[in-house]
């Protein structure tokens, strides 16, 4: 949609920039995680039905000296949620969360340049594969520090260069053709460059790099922060020599909104067009984007019968559905 934005602008639709979040996706075997959420004695009870995932899961818990009482329970792949307001980048505190977590999941290409690399992750239903990965990403502010330089070319865009910019970085870590960089989660903290990287389940190649460096130092030392003092105690052992970091992460939401009138939800600078939804920068999920679907929905409905009669029951209030940063 960045081609979007830029016609809108053009065109003298108002917009304003809004925060928004980049990072990295983190990937851990599915195992490691069974183990950190549910522990040695139920980790073994996690069962998805493929017969290569459940072996190795129980492969996994009986490599243990010490092996608890088995139990016949069927529990199912767990997930994770991480965050903290709290990481430290050097200055002040910054926001780091886990985002869209896919438990038996797989990472994916998003990119829509061939000259950039953007990740997402996605599961299918029975969740059955052998890794498990989310998004790990940094809170980014309209008025941040790293965004200086793009707001002096870019203007109420910077937030969009800023993401362009990353991948752009990201893709030449990788050498191209959507390979993907990566970089251990302990060498990420550590500064170093992988020597070797597990496997991964992103199926167009991946390059052992310096994630550490494609980011502005703030947003990597706030990432580290958070995975070191903050995450690593709500989930001893996340961090681990088998997580792998993938660049990158960059479109969590949109760091863009398209003003609208708060009484008629219509764009302002351009008659009959109505912003809704995540896009537009009006919500933070699906679930608020569907809302604000019907919000604006409700109004259009109010702009085609104008003088009739109106049979609103969704709009009781003008304001976002979303959040904001």
């Amino acid at each position: 949609a960045r081609d979007v934005y830029e016609k809108l602008h053009e065109s003298g639709v108002r917009l304003e920039a809004k925060g928004f979040a980049a990072g990295f996706r983190v990937e851990h075997p599915q195992t490691v995680i069974n183990d950190i959420q549910y522990g040695r004695e139920w980790g073994p009870t996690v069962v998805t039905g493929k017969s290569n995932t459940d072996q190795i899961n129980h492969d996994y818990f009986t490599a243990f000296d010490k092996q608890e009482e088995p139990h016949d329970g069927k529990l199912p792949v767990p997930s994770y949620r991480l965050a903290t307001d709290k990481a430290y980048d050097g200055n002040h505190s910054r926001g780091v969360y886990s985002f869209c977590m896919c438990p038996g999941g797989q990472i994916v290409p998003a990119s829509t340049d061939p000259e950039e690399v953007c990740v997402n992750g996605m599961s299918f239903s029975k969740r059955d594969s052998l890794w498990a990965n989310s998004a790990l990403v940094v809170t980014v502010s309209p008025d941040d520090e790293v965004l200086e330089k793009y707001k002096q070319e870019h203007g109420v865009l910077a937030g969009i260069a800023f993401q362009r910019d990353m991948e752009k970085r990201a893709s030449k870590f990788g050498g191209g053709n959507l390979t993907v960089p990566v970089q251990r989660l302990t060498d990420f903290v550590r500064g170093t460059v992988s020597s070797t990287v597990p496997s991964s389940s992103y199926r167009l190649g991946v390059k052992s790099a310096p994630c550490h460096e494609i980011y502005p130092e703030p947003m990597t030392r706030a990432l580290c922060d958070a995975v070191s003092n903050h995450f690593e105690k709500f989930m001893p052992g996340f961090l681990n020599e088998e997580a792998l970091l993938h660049g990158v992460e960059t479109r969590t939401s949109s760091p863009v909104r398209v003003v609208r009138d708060s009484e008629t939800l219509q764009a302002i600078g351009i008659h009959n067009l109505f912003p809704a939804g995540e896009g537009a920068g009006f919500a933070g999920g699906i679930v608020s984007a569907a809302v604000d679907g019907l919000v604006v929905g409700e109004a259009i409905l109010d702009a085609l019968y104008e003088g009739k009669e109106k049979t609103s029951q969704w709009r009781t209030t003008s304001k976002s559905v979303g959040f904001n940063y």
